[in-house]
């Protein structure tokens, strides 16, 4: 089997919640580029409209949807409602997040002085939101015995690191085992479910900071590659985990992250 086979995603419907921009964006860039029909989702009404422009000017099959995980029912809504309009759902980038804040670098981030606001509504967002995101794509991948669950989660959720939040460490590192018993259960009705565990990529995440020189330099020094990835660099291990490619892969935790666990 030639490899173009192998990943063409041709006929399928591929969802990705935080389709914006960053890691969210180049999932669904390269899902659409292999053939996929992609629902786009975003908190982010604007920077999403402009990434669908982009896509459909390439020749891009894709819709969107303003969407919040954090939500109770909103993306079992959104899914329900991609359902009835294509009769199937192939895969699901469960890939939106925040940061949570600074880590214990910061003096704000201080275990002591940490603000509990921004601990709980990284809970809702990256560990509640994600598991409503599984659990809606799990709803309509059960009955037709078929399906990949993509789950972004972090390199914080197996190392400790001085630089993301006590929230983003709780929350990714949560999702990890979310993501196991899911493939655990799921595993029967042949429903794939995996997490990508990115390093420090050039996101928009935490206002952008690791967009800026010194952010940019603090991240790098983690990294034995020297550097922090560019979103593109995820679209490889993306298209993998979405396509026939990887059809007895389960369960796995996939560090991206230039040998930070080294």
């Amino acid at each position: 089997m030639k490899a173009e086979a192998l990943f063409d995603l041709s006929g399928h419907v591929v969802a990705v919640t935080g389709a914006g921009s960053g890691i969210g964006l180049a999932m669904a860039e390269v899902a659409a580029m292999n053939g996929a029909y992609v629902a786009m989702a975003d908190i982010d009404g604007q920077a999403l409209d402009a990434a669908a422009a982009r896509l459909r000017s390439a020749g891009c099959k894709v819709e969107t949807s303003v969407l919040d995980i954090g939500e109770p029912g909103r993306v079992e809504r959104v899914l329900d409602e991609i359902v009835e309009r294509h009769g199937r759902l192939d895969c699901v980038f469960a890939n939106a997040g925040i940061s949570g804040g600074p880590g214990f670098n910061n003096p704000e981030g201080a275990i002591d002085v940490a603000a509990l606001d921004l601990w709980e509504n990284c809970l809702r967002v990256n560990l509640t939101g994600a598991f409503h995101t599984i659990r809606a794509a799990a709803k309509h991948m059960k009955p037709r015995r078929n399906g990949s669950i993509v789950v972004t989660s972090s390199v914080a959720a197996l190392k400790a690191s001085r630089l993301p939040s006590y929230g983003y460490h709780a929350a990714k590192a949560g999702l990890v085992q979310v993501v196991r018993v899911a493939a655990l259960e799921l595993g029967p009705y042949n429903i794939r479910v995996n997490a990508i565990a990115p390093g420090p990529f050039a996101t928009n995440i935490g206002n952008g900071r690791i967009r800026t020189p010194e952010g940019a330099a603090m991240f790098a020094d983690t990294v034995p590659l020297g550097r922090i990835a560019d979103t593109r660099e995820i679209k490889g291990l993306a298209l993998l985990l979405a396509s026939k490619a990887s059809s007895y892969m389960t369960g796995a935790i996939i560090p991206i992250d230039g040998g930070t666990q080294a």
